[in-house]
């Protein structure tokens, strides 16, 4: 079997130019970088602006476990398919992070034959987006300890500095680190850490500005810690907000790819779901609107949170109004979910697999209380039963959803025919009537515990001394009508990633809480969450290297 970076080489890759030509963009109207990707600037925005929207389709799934969900590869599939159909479709997918590039997960460029390409580009790079994030992150970071070092006028408390430095790369060593070691000439000492660039708000902004104006804006609004009185200093103040948009010009234009099957993909963004809201950027999702009859996105991880962020942050920030929703499943995962250890799942166990179930039934009732339709995508893999494939039909069709077989892996478009026709009747039915989960009206506390209880399934939420004092502290400060993102494991719909399936009767536990006051949400840290993950005991860098001749190899 060719591993993905081998079917990639071996596709009928197409110049970008012709790959734009097919949603009606000019040649003119790109930025090229190199043959196979480019980026869209703002002269097509402004040329499509009056355009109507098309239908717009999120893929998320259940909980994910080491089984696999493939939730990317049935988004690509699924885009396939809809071409294939005689839908005019556009793909808007986040870009891969190289931290779990070089990490355990891989890339984020999908799988088999149901990938976007140059697959090797998007994984290492590609465009530099989120180097510009990086760079804009720590600019503004320098320049706070130079202000602190050079007098301090603004009266900026060192200790209540909560703005971090980043890296895109997993570094458990900069958790915690101390910066300003060395003597008075080396600025003035003080506890700090790294944080993975997609996690930042520098990364949430990109991904949230409607243009170039409200990037500037919204940069100047980050909070980075306390003065001396107690009142909050920005990135504004501190006159960093100009310099950062430059560095982020133009990463603010998203980037065009393409799918195996020749679908445009709008590519642009990489927040994570589990620390950060988890979707790609407003930019790239109005764009492909208006490029396209379809347009097929992806929130990170299972719907608790990615799809529970696009919804109740991204939705309502920039006026989206889904259409239908998937969710991805894989009968290995769901038997996973039911207890079933990890190196006997490819045998047939129907009892763990009902277990397991609860758990996308979960996902399915989760996404239902959006007023969104839902399909479900039941991933194939080889060792799957025709009970067990059956039996997870019998059990959607009893929630009242449609639920089709993806084969995209192994056969790309032509394998989630059936998939994309049950997609286009749920988005073409008039039955999606979106709202989100709770009104901006209510408290921080009230904000949480309605995700808690009506998303996680959490009995209530419960609020350390720290995450309390915090909270009002927001709220005097008003920021209280924000929305709240809440950071947890990807692992469960609790705060610990030990309780599997559809747990009941537990308590999510609110650590601390700090305002993302330029992306627009307040971040809420859960359980034990962290904001730098560390590389594996095996990184999949170990197995990644280049060739004489430039070839790389080992990527997945």
């Amino acid at each position: 079997m060719l591993s993905d970076i081998e079917i990639t080489r071996r596709a009928d890759i197409r110049p970008i130019t012709e790959i734009a030509a097919k949603v009606g963009i000019r040649a003119e109207e790109l930025v090229p970088y190199g043959k196979y990707k480019a980026k869209l600037p703002v002269e097509l925005f402004d040329r499509v602006a009056d355009r109507p929207d098309g239908k717009l389709i999120l893929v998320t799934a259940i909980t994910p476990t080491p089984a696999g969900e493939g939730k990317t590869t049935t988004t690509i599939g699924l885009g396939d398919a809809l071409a294939i159909l005689g839908k005019k479709t556009v793909l808007a997918l986040r870009e891969p992070s190289l931290g779990p590039v070089f990490g355990v997960k891989g890339g984020a460029a999908g799988g088999g034959y149901a990938q976007v390409i140059p697959m090797e580009d998007i994984n290492l790079h590609f465009t530099g987006d989120i180097h510009a994030v990086t760079a804009a992150n720590n600019l503004l970071c320098a320049m706070i300890d130079n202000h602190i070092h050079q007098g301090n006028a603004l009266g900026i408390d060192p200790r209540t500095v909560s703005f971090k430095r980043v890296l895109d790369i997993n570094d458990r060593a900069l958790r915690q680190t101390i910066v300003g070691l060395g003597g008075k000439t080396n600025g003035f000492a003080r506890e700090d850490g790294f944080m993975i660039s997609v996690a930042s708000e520098v990364m949430a902004v990109l991904c949230l500005s409607a243009d170039l104006d409200d990037l500037k804006a919204r940069l100047a609004r980050i909070v980075i810690g306390r003065k001396y009185d107690g009142s909050t200093v920005t990135a504004g103040e501190l006159k960093a907000d100009g310099a950062m948009a430059a560095l982020l010009r133009d990463a603010l234009d998203p980037n065009l790819v393409q799918t195996l099957g020749g679908v445009p993909t709008v590519m642009h963004g990489g927040p994570f779901a589990n620390i950060a809201h988890g979707c790609n950027s407003v930019r790239a999702t109005r764009l492909a609107l208006k490029l396209g009859d379809y347009t097929v996105t992806e929130a990170g991880f299972g719907a608790d949170l990615g799809a529970e962020k696009f919804f109740d942050i991204k939705c309502r920030a920039a006026g989206l109004r889904p259409d239908a929703a998937v969710i991805v499943a894989s009968v290995r995962a769901l038997k996973y979910s039911g207890g079933k250890p990890k190196d006997t799942l490819a045998i047939e166990d129907l009892d763990a697999l009902k277990k397991g179930m609860a758990n996308l039934g979960g996902h399915i009732n989760n996404v239902k209380k959006y007023g969104v339709p839902v399909v479900v995508a039941l991933n194939r893999f080889g060792s799957d039963t025709d009970a067990e494939l059956k039996a997870v039909a019998d059990y959607c069709a009893s929630l009242g959803v449609r639920a089709e077989l993806s084969e995209v892996f192994a056969k790309g478009g032509e394998g989630g025919i059936e998939l994309a026709k049950a997609v286009i009747e749920a988005a073409e039915s008039g039955k999606a009537d979106f709202a989100p989960i709770y009104p901006l009206e209510l408290t921080l506390k009230e904000k949480i515990n309605a995700v808690a209880r009506n998303i996680y399934g959490a009995d209530c939420a419960v609020f350390s001394a720290l995450a309390s004092k915090q909270l009002a502290e927001l709220e005097a400060d008003g920021f209280g009508n924000l929305p709240v993102c809440i950071a947890k494991t990807q692992y469960s719909f609790s705060d610990d990633p030990t309780l599997q399936g559809r747990p009941t009767g537990f308590e999510l536990h609110v650590a601390s809480a700090r305002v993302s006051a330029g992306a627009g949400f307040v971040v809420v840290l859960t359980g034990d969450i962290m904001t730098m993950p560390g590389l594996p005991k095996v990184p999949a860098a170990e197995n990644i290297t280049v060739d004489g001749k430039g070839n790389i190899s080992g990527l997945f």
